[in-house]
């Protein structure tokens, strides 16, 4: 109050310095004539007959901007001294734009006064600087702050700036930052100056204890679950009482997750029936700079329970039906959580009964009608509104595809009923298509009650698809490098109508068009091309593919193989990323490996077509594939030295493989829900079983002229959320389980080819000398497992959390743990005879390369062929593994 009566009569010094009748300056008898007299003790009225602007620059502040802003106008009536011209500069002093402010009679002449406003305008910033905090803190302040060059610096901007940091670090668990904010005048700007805001974020504010009191009915370590972002600092004393997801969750104290915390609290007890639960009282105290203790008073109330529950309103749907769904009964503790979860939020809650069937305008609102001692009567009040029908479809954000190409995918559609899983499944299936950011889709239905009908928006953020691959890796004859283009927005129809291109290939019917090529120049070669359409025809979701293959692969001297096998073991070294040998050993150089006498070529081409089912569900897929394929054997020894019986010679496969497969993942990048699951038989026609030829007899060339076997896989995964999915960051357990046999209509016609080579990461880049397919098993050498096998099995678990979910890049880390085994022979199959590991590693997804990653992995075993267990691994993974 003080200060305030000390400013105001400083300002009215400055206000009425020019009216003073005697000076302490110039000599009763000295005025000068053209300096008006004014008399404090006798008022007078003056007529204002101009005002004049001065102090400020004329390209920041027109004078008719001040005029206006001053309250006086020419014409006025004012009593000098009198209260306008107070009020004039308070309402200067108010506005906080100056640092001064004057109203000065200049001239009187009979009942006419002249006035100019003298103002010092506040500086303005020329320069931001931050001080104590890294580089993403900075930018995140600049743009909360919206500091800006020529902003005009006030007390109001500064008290604003220190709240907001205030609040930033705050939520960031630093709630003892000390802030300084310095002015400094720029020298080379007039008016201007420098601000260096100085941050002290000092240490973290952590919870040491939360004690409550007057909880008797549920005990602390409840409460303390329930405060899901307010938790205590872990230590051993409270070992007892922490569970092992409290020991991980954050302990940092920030007010607004605080706020939220006591929320859930209530909520906890409302969910054991004392739904009259409060919070009489809470504290916050310091221990010191780091630690706090909070206290909760509680009074828990009385326990209640279901006296009946009463349905109001519902025609569509009897009672006993809505009733089974919210599956409360008399007698039941009365839960207000799970009331609400059935009535609203669950998948199969009541209104979802409602909204899958068109019912958009649906509303439903549970009353307590009675309140008896402990027993609540709930009339469940239910209105159902008209059905609601789709008006439009809008697609916002789409500049890749053809929008027919969008449409198509969506469940909903103009003059079908609403419905929220059509609404969903319609966001899984654009996911799916991974042209767009699962994490930034957003529908929105616009209803229009009066009509009955309703818009749908979809909102989309496009994202580049394409990817290009360029890798490198160590294989049996060294370093192979891997050129790959994928196109997943080709356009075939407009292949020959260069006008229609996007940049250099016709894009919009997202069509997949890959290319690839990997050599290592005279060792290895190999050249695929694939094409893929998944809505053949355009009308319906059936699927074509085609693709081709070559390679040519130069064999390994027989003296090295045996040096390598003697060296490291039966499997080991053989095919794949490893032969860390190379080198070390004169005798196992490069050169010494090269034999070009030896090679083994493939040629492989295959058609395939794919239906969409619609039972079981329509998340299966049905898939036939023909595929042809050669390989052709000059000298390759190394058939002989596994005693494949036949070095030289052709072998034709001809083979239909049938797939079913279903998923209902609902993210392709960062799977949060949903499954994988596939069966596939492929085989050849069982030749020895109608040909009447006497295999046993045969050479082995001969007998493998025409390859017959019929090859049995089964995979699946499951992606369960550990967290609610509204968190944006969800961890995420993926299960996974796999076998894999191949098997043969004639014991002496086995197919040396297409077997299981297990171990390692799985990405070897080509068959191997054996012409197999490779199977995964982190924490083992490339092929220690079996370099041939012809059964498999493979489980595993993995721990995933997100870091990054942007359009620009996915990245997540995860811990594993798996086990697997492959046999060479059917009849020493043993599920539970396998191969252990576990390990961590972290996954990259960037649109023009691909998903890549990198593991590390402890293998604990010693595979069944070699002398060393698998140990310590890292495995560099590129591509997405089913």
């Amino acid at each position: 109050m003080y200060k305030r009566v000390a400013l105001f009569f400083v300002s009215l010094s400055f206000v009425f310095g020019a009216f003073a009748q005697e000076s302490d300056t110039i000599p009763a008898g000295e005025i000068p004539a053209e300096v008006p007299v004014v008399s404090y003790s006798m008022p007078k009225r003056y007529k204002i007959a101009d005002i004049k602007v001065s102090g400020l620059k004329k390209d920041v502040y027109e004078d008719f901007t001040i005029i206006g802003l001053s309250g006086l106008s020419v014409g006025d009536v004012i009593t000098m001294p009198g209260d306008e011209i107070t009020a004039t500069v308070k309402r200067f002093w108010r506005h906080g734009l100056f640092s001064d402010a004057k109203v000065i009679a200049t001239k009187t002449e009979g009942d006419q006064v002249w006035l100019e406003i003298q103002l010092r305008q506040r500086p303005r910033i020329s320069q931001v600087n931050y001080f104590g905090i890294k580089k993403g803190e900075r930018e995140e302040l600049e743009t909360r702050l919206g500091f800006r060059k020529g902003y005009q610096v006030t007390p109001n901007l500064m008290d604003r700036a220190k709240t907001l940091i205030q609040k930033y670090f705050d939520g960031k668990g630093f709630k003892n930052v000390d802030i300084d904010i310095v002015q400094k005048d720029d020298l080379a700007h007039e008016d201007e100056v420098i601000l260096d805001i100085h941050i002290d974020k000092n240490e973290k504010t952590k919870i040491n204890e939360i004690i409550f009191t007057g909880n008797d009915a549920v005990n602390a370590f409840q409460l303390r679950k329930a405060m899901k972002k307010t938790n205590e600092k872990f230590s051993l004393s409270k070992r007892f009482r922490t569970s092992v997801l409290e020991m991980f969750s954050t302990k940092k104290f920030t007010s607004e997750e605080y706020d939220n915390d006591k929320k859930n609290l209530i909520s906890k007890y409302n969910e054991y029936g004392y739904r009259d639960a409060i919070i009489l009282s809470d504290s916050v105290t310091n221990i010191n700079d780091k630690l706090v203790n909070i206290y909760l008073s509680i009074d828990e109330g009385r326990k209640y329970y279901l006296k009946d529950i009463n349905f109001v309103g519902n025609t569509q749907y009897p009672t006993d039906y809505l009733a089974a769904i919210l599956q409360m009964k008399s007698g039941d503790v009365y839960n207000m959580k799970k009331l609400n979860d059935h009535l609203n939020t669950d998948d199969e809650s009541v209104a979802n009964v409602y909204y899958n069937n068109g019912y958009l305008f649906f509303d439903v609102d549970p009353v307590e009608v009675e309140a008896e001692n402990d027993s609540i009567s709930l009339e469940i009040r239910i209105q159902e509104g008209p059905q609601a029908t789709i008006n439009r479809i809008i697609i916002e954000g789409n500049d890749r595809l053809y929008e027919d190409v969008v449409r198509r995918e969506l469940r909903t559609k103009p003059g079908m009923l609403f419905s929220r899983d059509d609404l969903v499944r319609s966001v899984r299936e654009l996911a799916q298509m991974g042209h767009f950011d699962h994490e930034n889709m957003n529908p929105q239905p616009i209803p229009d009650p009066e009509n009955g009908t309703v818009d749908i928006k979809y909102s989309l953020v496009s994202k580049a698809n394409d990817q290009v691959e360029f890798s490198a890796g160590w294989g049996q004859v060294g370093v192979i490098g891997k050129l790959s283009l994928k196109f997943t927005n080709f356009s075939l129809k407009n292949f020959l109508n260069p006008k229609t291109y996007k940049g250099i290939i016709p894009q919009g019917e997202g069509q997949t068009l890959t290319i690839s090529g990997q050599t290592n120049g005279r060792y290895y070669q190999g050249y695929s091309i694939s094409f893929m359409d998944p809505w053949f025809g355009g009308k319906r979701p059936n699927t074509l593919s085609v693709s081709a293959y070559y390679s040519k692969q130069s064999g390994v001297n027989y003296d090295y193989l045996s040096n390598s096998m003697s060296s490291y073991g039966y499997g080991y070294g053989l095919g794949g990323y490893n032969t860390y040998n190379y080198g070390y050993d004169p005798y196992n150089s490069y050169e010494r490996a090269y034999d070009p006498n030896q090679s083994l070529e493939m040629i492989a081409i295959s058609a395939g077509y794919g239906k969409r089912l619609n039972w079981p569900d329509d998340y299966f897929q049905f898939m036939a594939t023909l595929s042809y394929q050669v390989y052709m054997l000059n000298n390759w020894e190394a058939y002989q030295y596994y005693g494949m019986g036949f070095t030289t010679g052709d072998s034709h496969n001809i083979n239909l493989e049938l797939l079913l497969q279903r998923s209902s993942v609902d993210n392709p990048l960062y799977t949060r829900r949903g499954s994988q699951f596939s069966i596939s038989l492929s085989a050849t026609p069982p030749y020895s079983l109608f040909d009447g030829k006497d295999y046993a007899s045969m050479e082995a060339a001969a007998r493998n002229k025409l390859l017959e076997y019929h090859k049995w896989k089964i995979k699946a995964k499951v992606f369960t959320p550990l967290l609610p999915l509204t968190v944006k960051r969800t961890p995420v357990l993926m299960s996974r389980v796999e076998y894999g046999f191949v098997g043969h209509y004639n014991k002496n016609k086995i197919s040396p080819f297409e077997t299981f080579y297990m171990g390692g990461s799985g990405m070897t880049g080509y068959t191997g000398m054996m012409a197999n397919e490779t199977i995964a098993l982190r924490g083992y050498d490339d092929g220690s497992i079996a370099s041939s096998g012809y059964a498999y099995t493979r489980l595993g678990m993995e721990l995933r959390y997100p870091f990054l979910l942007e359009p620009s890049s996915t990245i997540y880390g995860l811990a594993f743990v798996e086990a697997g085994n492959a046999w060479y022979d059917l009849k020493e199959f043993n599920p539970f005879a396998l191969k252990r590991s576990a390990g961590v590693g972290v996954r990259i997804f960037l649109p023009m390369i691909g998903l890549m990653g990198i593991d590390w992995a402890y293998g604990f075993d010693t595979p069944d062929y070699s002398t060393q267990r698998g140990g310590s691994q890292f495995h560099f993974i590129i591509g997405q593994e089913f």
